[in-house]
């Protein structure tokens, strides 16, 4: 198992920190991740908004001033890489770089800036890059992945961890914008022009459409605050794809300004958000896609992603940020893993169905259990639930969020009324994955005033059920342990699942 640095206790022994610079068509980003695993966690994150791209189409050449602020910020980057301790610095460029007459040039400025190669990507590698980042982030993701740059749209056909070859086109909201001299008539005309018969396309029909790109996350912003969406995370946000046809109408056809809400929206991002919807209407136009989903995993992810092991690379994502949480915030991780067998055992006696993704889930709760102790007790399953429902990690949808959310909540603050609960965050979820959130919550609470949340107990206790009772079993040893408070605990469990509760020793 993993353990915290001695010199930084909230951070995980993962090696350096590895960094990625992305110099985009519109945006240069530096991300800091904290090291070389499933899921990667940012250190640090800042981007500036250069525009390299804003005048390749019609001159062929990055803009002068742009190409100033790109270099300058990259001088920043290095700095910050150096003062970070990373050792790994990998650094790639989009489709600006590719296509200026310039893009050479400014490329070798930039490496002796960064003291590493630049790899310029192809159309079709960045368009592998981005699927890996979306197959890195989303949970046996099938669909069509769209990555909206500032210079280019790359698509690409993905199935679980496989991606098929991608393609590109010249459609970035700042490209579209120069090609068109900001004319969304004539962006319109080439938008069908450039994407018409494309057999990727009908490919979607009735899967999803993953969006990524940093304009095409601003319009899920919008549409967040818009529709009061209760949880404003962006990964894995999901519109249904008529809701986000007639959005995208909405933004392609008015004047961005006069949108509620828009002060949400960068200032620079807000003159591309048009030629942003206007790509998005016609891609769900022809695909016909089931919902649209929102990735904020893209190159950069994908990039790591790509570096990893087969044997990494097929770890659960959400399983393995469970596990980094469980061993930086419990009391003992051990424990964690732990409850995952108790629970194991409780639900195969249970009746109770339990799908494979529920399983998944489950085991993420059973992880994230005790990461709120040590706040006070009043708000133990508060903080518990914010940090869960708005955790930075991936392979997990916003109804699985709010499952483990409510699970670990309940586990802290017991059976409570429903008007005590967020409403807002409740509407996330199903009935039955509230009920089994109330079930898996009670269990959690009978299992911690058992053990203490100490190691080595539940491994010599079992939970189960057995004809018309629920039982649980300690042995003689432990019979001291027998008190009124865990007697409690079980009934609760017990009236939730419909049976007698016992305890029963030897």
């Amino acid at each position: 198992m993993k353990r915290a640095t001695l010199d930084a206790q909230g951070r995980l022994d993962d090696g350096p920190p590895i960094a990625v610079v992305d110099i985009g068509s519109n945006s240069v980003r530096l991300v800091v991740y904290e090291g070389m695993t499933r899921s990667p966690t940012e250190l640090f994150n800042e981007k500036a908004l250069c525009g390299l791209g804003r005048e390749v189409q019609s001159t062929g050449l990055l803009a002068v001033d742009a190409v100033e602020h790109a270099l300058a910020t990259l001088k920043r980057f290095r700095a910050l890489c150096e003062r970070m301790g990373v050792k790994q610095a990998h650094a790639v460029a989009t489709a600006a770089c590719r296509d200026a007459k310039n893009g050479r040039a400014f490329i070798r400025a930039a490496e002796r800036i960064l003291r590493t190669e630049i790899e310029i990507l192809s159309g079709s590698r960045e368009a592998e890059l981005t699927a890996l980042g979306v197959i890195a982030g989303v949970h046996r993701a099938d669909g069509i992945v769209g990555d909206l740059g500032g210079g280019s749209l790359e698509l690409v056909d993905i199935r679980g961890i496989r991606a098929r070859d991608g393609l590109t086109r010249p459609l970035g909201g700042l490209a579209l914008a120069d090609i068109s001299s900001r004319s969304l008539k004539k962006a319109e005309k080439f938008v069908k022009k450039s994407l018409g018969g494309l057999s990727i396309l009908k490919g979607c029909e009735g899967r999803t459409f993953y969006a990524v790109g940093g304009t095409w996350r601003s319009l899920a912003r919008l549409h967040m605050w818009q529709t009061g969406y209760p949880l404003h995370v962006m990964h894995g946000y999901a519109i249904p794809a008529e809701n986000a046809l007639e959005f995208a109408k909405l933004v392609h056809r008015v004047d961005v300004n006069s949108l509620s809400n828009i002060d949400v929206v960068n200032n620079a991002r807000r003159p591309l958000l048009p030629y942003a919807a206007l790509v998005l209407e016609y891609i769900l136009r022809v695909g016909r896609p089931r919902q649209v989903v929102f990735s904020a995993l893209g190159v950069r992810e994908g990039l790591l992603y790509s570096m990893l092991g087969q044997k990494d690379q097929q770890k659960d994502p959400l399983i393995e940020a469970a596990r980094n949480l469980n061993l930086l915030r419990s009391r003992s991780p051990r424990h964690g893993e732990e409850l995952i067998l108790w629970t194991d055992r409780f639900m195969a006696t249970s009746g109770l169905e339990e799908t494979a993704e529920e399983r998944r889930l489950r085991h993420a709760a059973c992880l994230l259990g005790d990461i709120g102790w040590r706040a006070h007790p009043d708000y133990r399953g508060e903080q518990s639930l914010n940090i869960i429902a708005h955790g930075g990690f991936g392979g997990i949808d916003h109804a699985g969020r709010a499952y483990l959310a409510l699970a670990v909540f309940f586990r802290h603050v017991g059976l409570v009324m429903d008007d005590e609960l967020s409403p807002r965050l409740r509407e996330l979820v199903s009935t039955r994955m509230l009920d089994r959130a109330r079930v898996l919550g009670a269990a959690l609470r009978l299992a911690y005033v058992v053990s203490a949340a100490m190691p080595n107990v539940l491994v010599k206790t079992k939970l189960a059920v057995e004809r018309h009772r629920l039982a649980l079993h300690l042995p003689n040893s432990y019979a001291a342990l027998a008190g009124e408070r865990v007697l409690n605990r079980l009934r609760s469990l017990a009236r939730l699942i419909g049976r007698e509760p016992v305890m029963l020793m030897g």
